[in-house]
């Protein structure tokens, strides 16, 4: 049926039907006939049209091959040729690309390959004809005789069947043809066949269930030189029902992809969740110890190694992340140091957009902190930090807000940036092969972290903190980052460091395992972190972080400040502790908490969220590892296979996938060459 291409002719009801397949969103008409007449060969009465061959192999690139089968070819295009004449019309050309826009494009255009009629019903006669043709059936012959056949098609075989029921017989399809097979290789009837046996039935049909682990391992799966019919059923079973699999581990492991799960938990999971049975938790079990040598236990990466659809695009990187972790020394010196500098650039860039975002805190929480109570009349100036910014805006501007904002972008570029990098560095290091890091490891690699950047974080902080407060005093003399460094020296810019170590150190080492665990916490079933749900783990992160090491900073910015006239000057850290809880009470220590929070909580997210970004989007493949997050562990689906053709709009952008898909899901593969 040729759609109305205009969507403001099309009535409210069908309109609402159509958004829902995604009309409204496909390429216009006009552009989808320019390309058609670009590929069309043949004319006809003034009208253009396309041949099977101009379909498939100039326009989706599939078979090639100089020797091509022109019968694949004939019978992939008789899934457009509706009208069976041999010919792709416009009309036809244009109707497939709305049907590759529907949720079950892949099942409709396997239906479409059946119904070499073009009736809208698969009869017996048409579905022997195609299978004949696949080297499925040549490879193990299809016994047409069988009651499985006459079940569907009525016991003369003179029944059709419609779409819907035609799905469900080729997802049956294939249990039969596996069970046939067994039955021909079991002359006896045992109920054995040997284990070449096995292996051979499942290379020549179910090879599309299988990765190249489990092909290589499926003799070792046996356990022994038979293999019984249950055993059998239930191999295939488990291969054909992966994603289920991976919902029990995930409801065992409570969402953690990292978490091992032992065989007893799974089995417990199995029974809350489906029906799954024992023996196929049984083989599960003893294919990834096969495979990842998992001892017992498995995480989420052994299941992907047993996924055909995930295999190529997953399995890969987690090989890559093994590489990485494991043997950095296999990727030599020179990329780990290139690696480093990458991380160190992007992660200088993030730090200065996250301090640049919420300056205007950090100098309110600065002043919050720096003022005294109890050294002289007059001292208190700002009664809470909505006070402060008040008057700082009143008195010295809103550029007030900014002061010492310029040293700060000098400073926090490489502190943030060797922040980000040692964490992910140490990270790297103390996570294991199968990708899981422990929880004092993740502290350890956050308290190197926040010790590494103190080189970087105390000059900088003494320098900003004295700007920040210098709009508090009234002077003729003009106060610059350069005026303070002349007046400190190269010394005096680490005034206060052992309290700066006293901060930073549990601070990153608080910060960032709450932050690794609460990505992953928020990250979608798939296990992919947004955006927002990056920004929101990292301000989560930063409230714990914060709060808690807010007494740290108290004595830090009282050693740093300059002392005026009249108040307390310390000589160190415990001398600082004490005089502080001597004279203004153990509230002090937590002064200006709130407005700490309130900055390093959306500074960090801002920072972490920014960092992750940059580094999906400037990708560099230096045989690391990439955020945990990055990437939706999907199944390898149309979306992801995308044609880069431009002349693949629309629909026919995942047209080449769906052909592919035929074979991959179906295992229905035609003859390539003649």
């Amino acid at each position: 049926m040729y759609l109305p291409t205009s969507p403001t002719r099309i009535q409210p009801r069908l309109r609402f039907v159509l958004q829902g397949t995604g009309y409204l969103k496909r390429a216009k008409t006009e552009q989808l006939r320019e390309i058609f007449n670009k590929y069309a060969s043949v004319e006809k009465h003034g009208e253009k049209y396309m041949t099977a061959k101009d379909f498939v192999r100039n326009y989706l690139g599939l078979y090639t091959e100089p020797n091509f089968n022109p019968s694949s070819i004939t019978l992939l295009g008789g899934i457009l040729d509706t009208s069976k004449d041999g010919l792709i019309s416009f009309a036809e050309f244009h109707a497939f690309e709305g049907l590759l826009c529907v949720p079950d494009a892949l099942y409709k255009t396997a239906f479409q390959l059946f119904d070499t009629k073009g009736t809208g019903m698969v009869t017996f006669e048409e579905f022997m004809e195609v299978i004949k043709q696949t080297t499925l059936h040549q490879r193990v012959p299809f016994n047409f005789e069988s009651d499985f056949v006459k079940m569907y098609f009525g016991k003369d075989r003179n029944r059709s069947v419609n779409y819907v029921e035609f799905s469900q017989f080729l997802h049956d399809f294939h249990e039969e043809h596996a069970v046939q097979a067994f039955k021909s290789f079991d002359k006896e009837g045992t109920g054995f066949i040997t284990a070449m046996d096995f292996n051979d039935i499942m290379l020549n049909i179910k090879s599309h269930l299988l990765t190249l682990p489990v092909q290589n391992n499926l003799v070792a799966a046996a356990s022994s030189h038979k293999v019984s019919f249950p055993f059998f059923m239930a191999f295939n079973s488990l291969l054909t029902n992966m994603e289920l699999s991976k919902r029990i581990y995930l409801n065992a492991s409570g969402g953690s992809r990292t978490q091992e799960v032992t065989k007893e938990e799974f089995l417990h999971s199995a029974q809350m969740m489906s029906q799954i049975t024992p023996l196929e938790v049984e083989i599960l079990f003893h294919l990834t110890e096969l495979i990842s040598e998992s001892s017992g236990k498995i995480v989420y990466s052994d299941l992907e190694a047993l996924t055909p659809e995930q295999y190529m695009k997953v399995i890969t990187r987690k090989l890559t992340d093994i590489k990485a972790v494991h043997s950095p020394e296999q990727r030599g010196a020179l990329i780990q140091v290139l690696e480093q500098v990458y991380r160190f650039t992007l992660g200088s860039l993030a730090g200065a957009v996250g301090a640049t975002a919420v300056y205007p805190i950090d100098l309110v929480k600065t002043r919050m902190q720096n003022q005294r109570t109890g050294s002289y009349i007059g001292e208190l100036m700002y009664r809470n930090s909505f006070d402060c910014f008040k008057k700082v805006i009143r008195h010295e501007g809103v550029m007030g807000l900014y002061r010492g904002l310029v040293p700060q972008l000098i400073g926090v570029a490489p502190e943030k940036a060797i922040k980000l990098t040692m964490n992910d560095l140490v990270r790297d290091k103390l996570t294991d092969k199968k990708g899981n890091i422990t929880f004092p490891s993740e502290m350890f690699a956050g308290a190197c972290a926040g010790g590494s950047q103190v080189i970087f974080t105390n000059p900088l902080e003494i320098v900003k903190i004295r700007l920040q407060v210098a709009g508090e005093i009234a002077t003729v003399k003009k106060i610059s980052a350069v005026s303070v460094i002349k007046e400190l020296g190269f010394l005096g810019l680490y005034k206060g460091a052992r309290a700066c170590f006293l901060r930073d150190i549990p601070f990153s080492a608080i910060y960032f395992p709450v932050y690794a665990h609460s990505k992953q916490l928020l990250a979608d079933e798939n296990g992919y972190n947004s955006p927002l749900t990056l920004l929101v783990a990292g301000a989560i992160g930063g409230v714990p972080a914060a709060s808690l090491t807010t007494p740290a900073d108290v004595i830090k910015t009282r050693l740093q400040v300059a002392a005026r006239a009249g108040q307390t000057t310390y000589t160190g850290v415990f001398d600082a502790a004490r005089k502080i809880f001597r004279e203004e009470g153990g509230k002090a220590f937590w002064k200006g908490a709130p407005a700490r929070v309130f900055r390093s909580s959306p500074q960090f997210g801002v920072t972490l969220v920014t960092y992750e970004v940059l580094q999906r989007l400037f990708y560099v493949d230096f045989g690391g590892s990439r955020p945990k997050g990055s990437e939706a562990q999907l199944p390898a689906s149309a979306a992801d296979l995308r044609s880069t053709n431009p002349d693949h709009v629309g629909g026919y952008k995942v047209a080449v996938p769906i052909f592919r898909g035929i074979e991959s899901k179906f295992g229905l593969f035609l003859p390539r060459f003649a």
